[in-house]
């Protein structure tokens, strides 16, 4: 069934005033905390444009991520110049509504992200949107609007990419930018501010939170940023303990294993222990670069790759502390890092238990599927780890994709999805085996992470939405 995407443009379709969760709780980006994984059974290996379809709707392009209620999917778009929020019958792939947010600039985007990127959050009866054009929005199931909060503008140099996720009465949204840096809690109910903690030390992030709770709670919000991994009280924003090591630039969103989070984070290829060059103190640069009035330019240093981030707040000039950053910037190292949770303070001696720094990826996240930990990085380079050693089981490359990827794995009934930009999908059995039981062709760009619930995998392509299936 096709649904072109005109059908009920701005048309609210009769419907429920209230819906409930999805059962397998895939209400937020990457479903159940992050983790990409779903407990359904009956998943099709073999996706196609003819192949395992239910339905598929046509959409305007946005790298959002569906997310899902029992009845519905919601996903971000941009319709030319316009922000929109999309609304669909789960079950027909009917476009039952869509709300334009209002625009009220156009941030600076690198040519791999869009202004549709963040992916929304549900709790079964709202759903919360962030665009960084704008702010954060909530809707009703019918798509009445609740409430809105303007934030921004953002300084990030690749755009905005971080998405809410929801905790207890909250909506908490990391906004990692080249300057002024926070985590926010708003009142689900009315968007208001519950609290604004800053993040001076992070810089051009891009992950989305997970959250943790201790035994006897309170629940911490885990947050990836620049060097650091930070754990939050989800009720107060306080800092509570934290872990050193990270790369100075974080696209991916952690996942948890019993007491055990893993992280992975890629800068540059000179971020790869042994080859992070020698950057010299800012004193000898003022004495080799700074003007007559003892200032350092961009346009006096030399040509480079750095020079396009180095100056953070984009006034022309590179101050200290800018250049301090760089400096720590480039030593740091690529990595995947296995964390055990919990503690007070500064945790990076006790806690980190195992680092792995061979084939990094910058953007998917990690996925740990029956007892194996894997990462998927361009050139569609495939690494199985040992999640409890960080012992590597087996490192290759898929076989039909070999590609660019940013969309992150998922897994469900055994299967391991692995997602290529040009519409590679490559399925894996489980077990740490590298040889892919099928690759499936959409021909079409894939940046979002499918949902995967009920048996059903929902797949957005740059201009498609599929639901796919298995037969009854």
């Amino acid at each position: 069934m096709v649904r072109p995407a005109a059908v009920a443009l701005l048309l609210v379709i009769a419907a429920p005033a209230a819906d409930t969760p999805d059962p397998e709780d895939w209400s937020r980006f990457r479903g159940p905390n992050g983790s990409g994984i779903s407990a359904s059974t009956r998943v099709p290996a073999e996706l196609g444009p003819d192949r395992n379809v239910i339905w598929k709707t046509e959409l305007p392009f946005g790298h959002s991520s569906p997310v899902l209620t029992r009845d519905r999917i919601f996903l971000t778009a941009a319709r030319g110049e316009r922000l929109v929020t999309i609304c669909l019958d789960r079950r027909t792939g009917r476009i039952l509504w869509e709300r334009e947010a209002p625009r009220a600039r156009l941030e600076k985007l690198d040519s791999r992200n869009g202004p549709a990127g963040p992916t929304p959050a549900t709790d079964g009866r709202n759903v919360f949107v962030f665009f960084a054009d704008f702010g954060l929005l909530s809707y009703d199931m019918e798509g009445r609007e609740r409430w809105r909060l303007p934030l921004g503008p953002f300084n990030n140099l690749y755009g905005m990419g971080s998405s809410p996720v929801l905790v207890d009465d909250t909506v908490i949204l990391a906004c990692d930018q080249n300057t002024d840096s926070f985590l926010i809690s708003v009142g689900r109910d009315n968007g208001r501010v519950r609290w604004k903690m800053p993040r001076p030390e992070a810089h051009s992030g891009h992950s989305t939170p997970i959250l943790y709770t201790p035994a006897g709670g309170p629940t911490q919000v885990i947050v990836p940023g620049s060097f650091l991994l930070t754990a939050y009280a989800s009720q107060s924003g306080e800092k509570i303990w934290w872990v050193r090591g990270l790369s100075f630039e974080l696209k991916s969103t952690p996942v948890v294993r019993g007491d055990t989070l893993y992280i992975n984070g890629f800068g540059t290829p000179q971020n790869q222990p042994g080859a992070n060059p020698v950057i010299p103190a800012f004193e000898a640069v003022v004495r080799q670069y700074a003007d007559a009035a003892g200032k350092v330019t961009l346009a006096s240093l030399p040509n480079g790759n750095a020079r396009s981030w180095i100056d953070l707040d984009s006034n022309g000039e590179v101050s200290e502390s800018e250049w301090d950053y760089y400096r720590a910037a480039m030593a740091s190292e690529n990595g995947m890092l296995a964390i055990r949770l919990g503690g007070r303070g500064d945790m990076t001696d006790t806690n980190v238990r195992w680092a792995y720094h061979k084939a990094v990826p910058q953007l998917p996240s990690p996925l740990v599927y029956r007892s194996v930990l894997y990462m998927v990085n361009d050139g569609g380079i495939v690494t199985a780890l040992n999640p409890e050693t960080g012992g590597e089981i087996g490192q290759g490359r898929l076989k039909g994709a070999i590609d660019s990827y940013y969309a992150s794995p998922v897994a469900g009934d055994g299967k391991i999805f692995l997602l290529s930009e040009r519409g590679k999908v490559a399925v894996l059995g489980t077990g740490g085996s590298l040889e892919p039981m099928v690759v499936n062709d959409l021909g079409d760009d894939i940046y979002a992470t499918p949902a995967i619930s009920d048996g059903k995998i929902y797949l957005r392509t740059r201009g498609w939405l599929y639901c796919f299936g298995l037969p009854h």
